[in-house]
Parts: C-alpha cells; sequence; structure tokens
C-alpha cells in the first residue's frame, strides 16, 4: 500500500544513491503477473517501535477493484490521534498499470492528478490556503508512486532479485517528476504469523521520495502475494505494519 507521504509526515528525511544501472521497470517494461490481481480488501494494523515497546498509531484500510480496463486501488489511512482519515485513490490502465488518475486528500492538504501527455491537477495547502495548479510535462514512461506498492507484490520475485522502478510523483516541498523506487534485495524466507509458519518473499525496498533514507521490507506470502507484514525504518526510527486476518 502507498503510505510514504503520510510516513513522511510523521517522520522526516535524509539521502542514498540509486541502486541498479538497469532500466527503470514502467509501464512499457513491466514483467508483472497479472494472475496475481484480484478484487481485494485488507486491513493492517500500524505500530511504532520503540526499544521492546510496540504502540498501535492506526490503521490502514486498501481496497483493490478490477474494472473493465481499469484498476483502482484506494488507500485509507485512520491515524489514532488525528480526527481526519487520509484517503488515497489511485487508477491506472489493467494492461501495463500505465497510470489514469491519483487523488489525496488528508487535514494537511488535498491534491489531484490526471495523468496523460503531461499531468495535470492541483494542489492545496490547506493551513495557508495556497492552492498550485498542476501542470507537468513529462518524457519518460512511469508508474504513479501511489502504486508501486502494490506492483511490487506482482513482480517475478526470486533470491537474488532487484530492480529499479519509474514512479511519478508531485510533492512542492521535496522533488516533482519522474523519480525511481528500488527493490534493493529479495529472499525466500519464512515468518510466523498468526500462529502459523508462511513461506514468503522478503522484498526490500526504498525510494527517492524519501531521498531513499526509508528503507520498506516487505514480506509477500509466495503463494498469495498478500502482504502479511510491512517493517519501516526511518533514519532509525521504526515502525512495521501486520495484516489484520
Amino acid at each position: 500500500m502507498k503510505i510514504w507521504k503520510c510516513i513522511l509526515l510523521i517522520a522526516f528525511c535524509a539521502p542514498i544513491q540509486a541502486f541498479s544501472q538497469e532500466a527503470p521497470l514502467n509501464p512499457d517494461n513491466n514483467p508483472a503477473d497479472k494472475k496475481f490481481i484480484e478484487n481485494e480488501s485488507s486491513e493492517m494494523t500500524w505500530f511504532m517501535l520503540q526499544d521492546t515497546v510496540k504502540m498501535e498509531i492506526g490503521k490502514v484500510l486498501t481496497e483493490i477493484e478490477k474494472k473493465k480496463g481499469e484498476i483502482v486501488v484506494i488507500t485509507t489511512v485512520d491515524m489514532k490521534q488525528s480526527p481526519s482519515k487520509w484517503i488515497d485513490s489511485t487508477i491506472v490502465e489493467t494492461t501495463n498499470f500505465k497510470p489514469i488518475y491519483h487523488s489525496s486528500f488528508n487535514a494537511q492538504r488535498d491534491m489531484v492528478l490526471n495523468f496523460g501527455n503531461e499531468v495535470t491537477g492541483y494542489y492545496l495547502d490547506k493551513k495557508t490556503g495556497a492552492k498550485t495548479i498542476i501542470s507537468e510535462k513529462t518524457e519518460k514512461s512511469y508508474f504513479d508512486s501511489n502504486f508501486y506498492p502494490q506492483l511490487i507484490r506482482w513482480l517475478p520475485l526470486k533470491d537474488g532479485y532487484s530492480t529499479v522502478i519509474s514512479i511519478f510523483d508531485y510533492n512542492p516541498k521535496a522533488k516533482t517528476g519522474v523519480i525511481t523506487a528500488t527493490v534493493k534485495s529479495v529472499q525466500k524466507t519464512s515468518i510466523n504469523w498468526n500462529g502459523q509458519e508462511h513461506s514468503v518473499w522478503q522484498v526490500q525496498t526504498t525510494d527517492d521520495i524519501s531521498d531513499n533514507a526509508a528503507i520498506s521490507t516487505y514480506y509477500i506470502d509466495d503463494k498469495t502475494r498478500k502482504v502479511l507484514k510491512q517493517d519501516i525504518d526511518f533514519n532509525g526510527r521504526k515502525m512495521s505494519m501486520e495484516l489484520n486476518e
């Protein structure tokens, strides 16, 4: 699920270098296995970790709907300390996951992106009241930054796999435009989940949204490709999300 912008509001930022020298994955270079894509609704509990203390800070609901020619992903983040929910909606083409639309609404700002020959929309900073009209020309093929955590689940994962993914992100306070996310490493392992051992792909990722300072490790069931757990390490600050099922 795409929670980075929310994580970055709770945490903080700092830099690393891009990882692979291979051509980045994009809608024109997309090895995802679509057999894993199906309508689903999943909820994860989000924890802050400090030493031996594990404190729940929120819930993350992700809904995926396959429509004719489109895949719709809606992510709702309900933080315990926030009076309002964070809702992100993403629409991509079914054939190659080319982005069509992305909106994000929360207490700090509203944002709408329409993807085409150029990216258009708006960004409203609710603290200042400033509204920015977005018109960004792009020359590279890319995925929506809010979609790539779903894409990772469907890649041809295997021991030693790594790749770079081309994504578009809009953030007037950081980077805007076509940037990259990186699958740093993949290995087969097992974890205890709901009292049972599950065989999983352990996938470590990072991206330019955090200047590659945030490391996210996904534990993906090797048969269903569900994310059972996600660990986040951001400059020593540790968080975890666990699937409720």
